[in-house]
């Protein structure tokens, strides 16, 4: 995918900021930030755009209609900047509904795929072909690049949405004692060298959910937001997060609220 050159000044990049124990713990956040720039100029989340184009654009199902009529907020077809504003409240559903738990509906109501077929598998494994939910997901986020974050509390449902979703995020629990604030409502904190989300503080909120879906070095595949929860609930020891579910989505709106006036740019590019 990169260059030879590119691979080389990579790894001279990673090693450098690995050498020198904690002393060098500054630089090898500065490292790991110039690493993720480099990456960034041919992130291979390209090529999953493009294939998520064509699926949004190809009929399918039983129905063989595409989802060109997909209604994520701002009205059937139109993309351009509506991811930034997700979740949110939709009357036809009367549901607070995330993107990939939106496409869902879409899926099955547009084309006629039934839920059980469409939700089956919704995350690839490392190095697999990226599942059709991550590519579309990943075509959809691109068209709200540079779009201003506005995940609307101006429904009662959404409000509910986020209070559910800020006592999840709160909540310890599992074998650890652990909750999503053990890593990301403590300022300062880092893993494997590199700083965590700090969600008490607006920019960096702001960041965190600006940058997701992101392209995965270390897995070679493209994650979601979904995903990125799920995780967070698997690397804590708690039961696991059901993909789309009304737990998942109320985590993801506060998650986004928090991350409000941010500027979206995702696809991005992690470790």
């Amino acid at each position: 995918m990169f260059s030879l050159a590119k691979q080389v000044l990579l790894a001279g990049a990673l090693s450098g900021a690995l050498v020198g124990g904690v002393s060098a713990q500054t630089s090898a956040a500065d490292e790991i930030a110039r690493y993720r720039a480099m990456l960034q100029d041919g992130n291979p989340a390209e090529l999953v755009v493009m294939r998520g184009e064509e699926l949004w654009k190809q009929k399918r199902g039983p129905k063989q209609v595409s989802l060109e009529q997909c209604d994520i907020g701002l009205g059937p077809g139109v993309l351009k900047g509506a991811y930034a504003q997700l979740p949110r409240h939709f009357a036809d559903t009367n549901q607070v509904m995330d993107f990939e738990s939106r496409l869902i509906h879409c899926m099955v109501t547009l084309q006629g795929i039934p839920r059980e077929e469409a939700v089956k598998n919704p995350f690839s494994g490392t190095g697999q072909r990226q599942t059709d939910i991550e590519s579309i997901t990943a075509y959809v986020v691109e068209q709200s690049r540079g779009a201003k974050i506005d995940v609307s509390q101006s429904h009662p449902m959404e409000r509910a949405a986020y209070e559910r979703g800020k006592t999840l995020f709160y909540m310890r629990g599992g074998p650890y004692d652990f909750a999503c604030a053990t890593c990301h409502a403590v300022e300062g904190q880092r893993i494997r060298l590199q700083d965590l989300p700090y969600f008490d503080n607006k920019q960096s909120a702001q960041r965190a959910f600006a940058t997701w879906p992101a392209y995965r070095v270390s897995q070679g595949t493209l994650r979601t937001m979904q995903w990125r929860v799920w995780d967070c609930f698997r690397q804590q020891r708690f039961p696991e997060l059901v993909f789309t579910s009304q737990a998942s989505v109320d985590l993801i709106t506060f998650l986004g609220v928090r991350g409000n006036g941010g500027t979206m740019d995702s696809p991005a590019i992690k470790r």
